[in-house]
């Protein structure tokens, strides 16, 4: 699919989606809504450029070449294939690359029904093929809805008031099963063509209707999306480019509601093996927080370009003191690169044969993320200067009679127009506190897991007695076999 297939794709859709208390009936001309689907579009316009090919194509499993955002990885090779695309879309679009949850969501899927039919004798997995060998032949772009609304957090899925908080099978059928809830958080899910739907949590045996996982079509009856808000969206819809900072690119969230939703059988890859809920969540979870150095260092890389820019403007890029914290910036965004980038090159093969990152590294990796990308923001917003939080209005600059006052007053350099200031000033406000601040800020912590969430996977692969047995070898509290080989 070309990126023009994909937006006359959009087009066509019949997707339910309401914003702003409206529902939208053409989400390809919808100012907000535009830019989410430009950014999923560049995913296929990328995978047709031959300097991107080698990277964003992967294997089908119908031995065709396919986009990689639908493929499996079956190597390590494949999860820094993929790790890399991911920093690549972010270069383009100073946005996070939001297919990436599909992929996560099909590799976790995948290799865990894998297990299932290994120990149950159940047949997911042919489904499961047969669905995404038509997911890669069509090259259509998949949403993985993951994050329930959960209610009171103190409550199991079953102990809730309302028991639809946690998506769960309400009516079982000959030919399928109905199911109820929602998913929220759900990155680019309003412009996707399918969903692949997995548990948020581990479920226990009186809770077996809660464990689903199946997929369904973006236009199937009883779903709809409601657009998430983002800091700042108005300026999209006002229609002034200027002020967004990013003007082609963005990204969404949306609660996407399941009103009594039916799944065919054919589409239904875990249902009430209550037992196999928490592998599934793991699992996504390691692939999913993987991403999140590459775009994070990708989205950094935009900042610090930006503020780059603006420091040669005002006369100070070559102060030791802006060069210092310019390399700061770059240190902390090629940290966060590296450790996502080694938990890729450390991957191992699972039962299915079917690649996971290193689980202490990718957790490592996302703490990392949780706290750099604040680092990086505070020193941008440092060297930048107030003016990206007090600029004036794109229409004042504009007035023909007003307008001269904003570029005399706003201008530095005498070769260099107010107007590239501005805009750069903008684009430091997008990513620190406005639209693009929900990625670089706000889905940095909370994205794939809150830093506690992390913590815990760290301690429960960190092996403390491991090292201390190490520490007592090494201090000779125990005896050290390897050197008795030589000395006496």
């Amino acid at each position: 699919m070309s990126a023009a297939d994909y937006v006359e794709s959009m087009r066509k859709a019949g997707t339910k989606i309401y914003w702003a208390g409206e529902r939208v009936t053409h989400m390809v001309d919808h100012p907000v809504i535009r830019p989410v689907i430009n950014i999923t579009a560049a995913t296929y316009a990328l995978a047709s450029d031959p300097k991107w090919e080698a990277i964003m194509v992967g294997k089908g499993e119908n031995g065709q070449p396919c986009n990689v955002c639908c493929s499996l990885m079956r190597s390590p090779q494949d999860l820094i294939k993929k790790y890399k695309t991911v920093r690549a879309v972010g270069t383009e679009s100073g946005r996070g690359h939001v297919r990436t949850v599909g992929m996560d969501a099909i590799n976790s899927v995948a290799s865990i029904i894998y297990e299932i039919d290994q120990e149950t004798g159940s047949k997911y997995s042919e489904r499961f093929y047969d669905w995404l060998r038509l997911v890669q032949e069509k090259d259509l772009a998949i949403s993985g809805a993951i994050t329930d609304a959960k209610g009171l957090r103190n409550l199991r899925p079953k102990d809730q008031p309302d028991p639809d908080h946690y998506l769960h099978a309400v009516e079982e059928r000959s030919d399928g099963i109905v199911v109820r809830g929602a998913k929220v958080h759900q990155t680019m899910a309003p412009v996707a063509h399918w969903h692949l739907v997995a548990p948020t949590t581990a479920m226990r045996e009186d809770e077996a209707e809660y464990a689903l996982a199946f997929a369904v079509p973006n236009d199937v009856p009883g779903l709809f999306h409601f657009y998430g808000r983002q800091m700042g969206d108005l300026r999209k819809a006002e229609g002034c480019r200027m002020d967004q900072g990013n003007i082609h690119y963005g990204s969404c969230e949306s609660l996407m509601v399941f009103d009594d939703v039916f799944v065919p059988w054919e589409h239904v890859f875990l249902y009430k093996e209550w037992q196999f809920t928490r592998r599934v969540v793991e699992r996504f979870a390691n692939y999913h927080r993987q991403g999140y150095g590459a775009s994070r260092a990708a989205m950094a890389d935009i900042l610090t370009g930006a503020v780059y820019s603006l420091a040669k403007m005002q006369g100070l890029a070559d102060k030791t003191l802006i060069k210092d914290k310019l390399t700061e910036m770059t240190h902390l965004a090629e940290t966060m690169y590296a450790c996502g980038l080694a938990a890729s090159y450390e991957g191992h093969a699972t039962p299915s044969g079917i690649y996971v990152v290193d689980e202490i590294l990718v957790n490592v990796a996302k703490l990392n993320v949780t706290r750099l990308t604040y680092e990086i923001a505070r020193l941008a917003e440092d060297v930048a200067g107030g003016l990206y939080a007090t600029c004036p209005h794109e229409k004042d600059f504009q007035d023909p009679q007003m307008g001269k006052f904003i570029e005399k007053y706003l201008k530095t350099d005498p070769n260099t127009p107010a107007e590239h200031r501005i805009r750069l000033m903008r684009l430091v406000e997008n990513l620190c506190y406005g639209t693009g601040a929900t990625y670089f800020r706000a889905e940095s912590m909370h994205g794939a897991g809150s830093p506690e969430a992390c913590k815990l996977r760290i301690r429960d692969f960190a092996d403390f007695e491991k090292k201390a047995a190490e520490a007592r070898r090494i201090c000779g509290i125990d005896p050290n076999p390897l050197i008795k080989k030589w000395s006496s």
